[in-house]
């Protein structure tokens, strides 16, 4: 019955639709946007009206079988087809989890925490959707299940609701909806494309569901569902088994949604007939099953799918014309010179978390500059908590350049203390990140200065030298969540010094995550001791950059570069870093 219902109230809502198609509702047709000639388009338009209007359109992401199968790399490589073909993108992530974002979460549990320009705490899936698009995401692209029950119950406490019993359906699902529909509203995009965090069958994923759902049949062909799924080969059977998937498919149609497309992620190539099975059982054309491998790099994945005619699967579910496809050519020109770089450039990253997630931008910014230098990055993670004055020597060893990572907290910060003395010491390229800049900074007081108690009132409220204090703004603040700097800000850089020559401009913007800051009460000491101060806020007069321009490279930042670096257009501070690394 309830599925009469639906049809029911469907057609009825395309032809309440229908009828609002009269000349003064009509928005211009773009025809870059649907790749239509004039003459295409006064063919199509022989009748009195058209319908041929620029509605955005909406794709949603779902997985299935297993958590960290790609959705954020299948998502992103979707963007990055549809941007090819000179269409208008952005991609918003929708994570079931009760947290407001994840900036209080262990990375252990999630992972690096992506900060977009706008200040907000969001999943690192964020940071492949800029790196692989070039977009710049806001806070309207990270939603979590917390931030929804906040904006319904806050809602309800101001009356909003008119004293009506607040419910999962309608009311947290009206405020999904009304979050998924907010950037196809305000920013004019031809595709928005949705991933859905978690898992088919989890618990705390079922208000989003039940939102897709209910949005598919308000928009009609204005939305698909692709959905991404796991095939295992089982080693003692010598199979693929495409029942996990079948399963998987089933859970995603007993919630009302029958996926348009399917995604098989896989560790060995599926044939023509594992492709046809998959299709027959669960209901999807052939041509719109595509298999995910193993491939050598995430950035190999778009130029896959476009193989595999994903973009162009996408494009015929949703009525639109396929056109030609794009050549990729400065995308497919990156990945080449990723293939011929032959010699390698060792970085090692000193830092608490033996976990790449936990750096993943900083990684991912390396090996964008290791591509552009024409050289493989290797990077090694060395623990800062194993790190000490007997031992640095041998833990350094075989590094070209070292990388002192952010965090918070106490644990490891010696170690980072003692690399960052030793590769001053030794003149071996360093680049000191957020944290890892207050560390350089500390390490300078305590064996330049001569300050030996210098610390940051971050890890003793007591110390006589804090070199590295709390802002004035921050000394009251009790929660630890989203109080933080955060965003971006502007930085005036001295002129003539490293770090203006490596940007070649006199004033930038980069995203911040902390804090605590430079005391400036200490800038003549420093300056006057070898380590200068190039870069400065020009509202706060918050030290930024500090540069020893004696070193080959000895550059500390209170920001964090890694999240504007994209593989189409590397930072300049990493290209720099790495350049050097190589000259050594």
């Amino acid at each position: 019955m309830g599925y009469l219902v639906s049809i029911v109230m469907s057609i009825v809502h395309k032809l309440t639709k229908l009828k609002q198609v009269r000349p003064e509702n009509l928005k211009p047709i773009n025809l870059k946007t649907y790749n239509l000639s004039y003459a295409k388009v006064e063919q199509l338009t022989t009748l009195k009206y058209t319908n041929i209007v620029a509605d955005t359109k909406y794709i949603f992401v779902t997985g299935g079988v297993v958590s960290s199968l790609g959705k954020g790399i299948i998502s992103s490589s979707i963007g990055k087809l549809l941007q090819a073909r000179g269409y208008k993108i952005t991609i918003q992530k929708f994570d079931p989890y009760i947290n407001i974002d994840p900036g209080t979460l262990n990375p252990y549990e999630h992972g690096e925490c992506y900060v977009t320009a706008d200040g907000m705490e969001t999943d690192l899936d964020l940071g492949h959707y800029e790196r692989f698009t070039g977009i710049q995401t806001t806070r309207a692209n990270s939603m979590t299940t917390g931030r929804i029950y906040k904006s319904v119950i806050d809602k309800e406490r101001r009356g909003d609701y008119l004293g009506k019993t607040i419910q999962v359906v309608p009311h947290i699902t009206d405020e999904i909806k009304r979050c998924i529909k907010y950037l196809g509203t305000k920013g004019q995009y031809d595709f928005v494309i949705t991933e859905i965090g978690g898992t088919i069958g989890d618990i705390e994923s079922a208000p989003f569901l039940e939102a897709i759902r209910q949005l598919r049949w308000e928009m009609g062909r204005n939305a698909i569902n692709i959905h991404l799924t796991y095939v295992p080969y089982l080693k003692a059977a010598g199979e693929l088994k495409t029942k996990p998937t079948q399963h998987s498919v089933k859970e995603l149609q007993s919630v009302g949604i029958q996926p348009d497309i399917l995604v098989l992620r896989t560790e060995k190539h599926l044939s023509d007939g594992v492709r046809m099975k998959v299709a027959s059982f669960c209901n999807v054309d052939l041509e719109c099953v595509v298999q995910s491998e193993d491939l050598p790099s995430i950035y190999e994945v778009p130029v896959s799918m476009q193989q595999q005619g994903l973009d162009a699967a996408i494009l015929r579910k949703l009525g639109i014309p396929v056109g030609e496809t794009p050549a990729l050519g400065p995308w497919k020109s990156y990945l080449e010179r990723r293939r011929n770089a032959k010699e390698e450039v060792h970085i090692g990253l000193v830092g608490k978390y033996d976990l790449q997630d936990a750096y993943k931008s900083i990684r991912e910014s390396l090996l964008h500059a290791g591509v552009y230098n024409d050289r493989k990055t290797v990077i090694t993670y060395i623990n800062s908590e194993h790190i000490t004055k007997e031992n640095v020597a041998e833990k350094l060893a075989g590094q070209d350049g070292i990388l002192i990572c952010p965090g918070f907290g106490h644990r490891g910060i010696e170690g980072k203390i003692i690399a960052a003395q030793y590769t001053r010491e030794h003149d071996i390229p360093t680049f000191g990140i957020c944290l890892g800049m207050q560390m350089m900074v500390i390490e300078f007081a305590r064996n330049v200065l001569g300050y030996q108690d210098a610390d940051s009132r971050e890890m003793d409220e007591k110390t006589t030298h804090n070199v590295i204090d709390i802002m004035e703004d921050q000394k009251n603040i009790s929660n630890m969540g989203g109080t933080m700097r955060l965003g971006a800000y502007e930085c005036v850089l001295r002129q003539g010094s490293r770090t203006q020559t490596i940007y070649n401009a006199e004033e930038i913007k980069e995203r911040h995550r902390h804090r605590y800051e430079f005391n400036n009460q200490y800038i003549k000491e420093y300056e006057q001791n070898g380590m200068q101060c190039v870069g400065r806020n020009p509202e706060s007069d918050l030290i930024e950059i500090v540069e020893i321009p004696e070193l080959k490279w000895y550059i500390g930042t209170q920001f964090h570069p890694e999240y504007q670096s994209t593989v189409l257009k590397p930072h300049p501070l990493f290209l720099d870093f790495v350049k050097t690394c190589i000259n050594k």
